[in-house]
C-alpha cells in the first residue's frame, strides 16, 4: 500500500507504533520519536520500506522492501 494513501494522522500513528516496538534497534545513537518517524517517512518515500496489509488477519505492518 502506498503510504500516500493513508491519512496523515493514521500514517503517523502507524509509524509511531512501528518505531516504538520492543526490539526495534536504531544503533548507538538515541533519536527522538520525531526523528524516528521522519526517518521512516523518508524510507517509505524512497521505496526502501513498504506498508503491508494482511486482510486475512487484519494486520498492517511496515517492512523492508526486497531489492529487485
Amino acid at each position: 500500500m502506498p503510504h500516500t494513501e493513508l491519512a496523515p494522522e493514521v500514517l503517523r500513528r502507524l509509524i509511531e507504533e512501528f518505531v516504538t516496538r520492543d526490539g526495534t534497534d536504531y544503533g548507538a545513537v538515541e533519536r527522538t520519536l520525531g526523528e524516528k518517524v521522519a526517518a521512516v517517512i523518508r524510507q517509505l518515500a524512497a521505496g526502501e520500506l513498504a506498508i503491508v496489509v494482511d486482510t486475512d488477519d487484519g494486520t498492517i505492518d511496515i517492512v523492508a522492501r526486497q531489492p529487485s
